[in-house]
C-alpha cells in the first residue's frame, strides 16, 4: 500500500520524468498513427471497392499481419537502420523516429483490415448508385470512406491501443535510452527490474488508464453506429 501511495504520488504530483516518459509515449504512438492511417485506410478502402487479380491473397495477407510479433518486426527494422543495413546511413537506429516505424508497421494492418471490414458493406450498398451516377474512383473511395468514418475512427483507436502498449518492438530498435527513447512500456519492464516498483506502478496505472479510455471511445463509437444504422 506505500508503494502505491507512492505511485499515485507521481501521478497526481506531475513528477516531471513521469510526465516526459508518458509524453514521449503519445507522441511516438499518435505519430505511428497517423502515418498508418495515411497509409492503411486508403488501403483498406481500395481493397473493399475493387476487385483485381490477386486481391484475395492481399486479403489474406493483410489480415494475417495483424498477428505479426512486435519482436519480429522490431528485430526486421533493426535490421534495416543498422549500420550495415540498406538505410543505416540515414542514422535512424536508437531514435523515436526509429520507434515510429516500427509501430507503423505494426498497426498498418489492422487500420488496413479495420477499415476494409467498415467499407466493404457501404460497397454493396451504394453499388447501384454510384454506377447510375457514373461516379469517378477517387470521389467513390472519399465517399465511403467519409460514410465509414465511425468504423475507421474505431480501427484508429485499435491501432492506438496496441501502439501505446507495445514493448518489444520499440525496445529493439529504441534502445531503452533514458531522455530518449524510453517509453512507458519500457520504463515499466526495467523499472521492475530494479525494484523501482513506485515508478513502474506509476506508469503502469496511466497506461490502464488510457486502455479503459481507448476501449470506451471504442464502445461509444460502437453504440453510436448501432443508433445510426437503426435510424437509417
Amino acid at each position: 500500500m506505500d508503494t502505491l501511495r507512492e505511485a499515485w504520488g507521481l501521478v497526481a504530483g506531475f513528477d516531471p520524468a513521469l510526465y516526459a516518459i508518458i509524453g514521449l509515449s503519445l507522441r511516438v504512438s499518435l505519430t505511428a498513427v497517423l502515418f498508418s492511417l495515411l497509409i492503411g485506410a486508403p488501403l483498406g478502402a481500395a481493397l473493399a471497392i475493387w476487385d483485381f487479380p490477386g486481391k484475395r491473397v492481399l486479403v489474406v495477407v493483410s489480415n494475417a499481419l495483424m498477428a505479426l510479433p512486435p519482436v519480429v518486426v522490431g528485430l526486421a527494422v533493426y535490421l534495416l537502420l543498422s549500420r550495415a543495413g540498406p538505410l543505416g546511413s540515414l542514422g535512424l537506429l536508437f531514435t523515436p523516429k526509429a520507434m515510429v516505424i516500427a509501430q507503423t508497421i505494426l498497426i498498418l494492418p489492422i487500420i488496413l483490415a479495420l477499415t476494409r471490414a467498415a467499407v466493404l458493406p457501404l460497397r454493396r450498398e451504394y453499388a447501384d448508385l454510384m454506377a447510375a451516377l457514373d461516379v469517378s474512383p477517387m470521389l467513390k473511395l472519399r465517399t465511403l470512406l467519409w460514410d465509414a468514418r465511425i468504423g475507421v475512427t474505431t480501427a484508429l483507436l485499435a491501432g492506438f491501443g496496441r501502439a501505446i502498449a507495445e514493448v518489444g518492438a520499440v525496445i529493439i530498435v529504441g534502445g531503452n535510452i533514458n531522455g530518449v527513447t524510453r517509453v512507458m512500456t519500457t520504463t515499466i519492464a526495467l523499472e521492475t527490474s530494479k525494484g523501482n516498483l513506485e515508478l513502474a506502478l506509476a506508469l503502469g496505472v496511466v497506461l490502464i488508464s488510457i486502455a479503459i479510455a481507448v476501449n470506451a471511445l471504442i464502445y461509444a463509437l460502437g453504440q453510436i453506429g448501432q443508433r445510426y444504422q437503426e435510424g437509417v
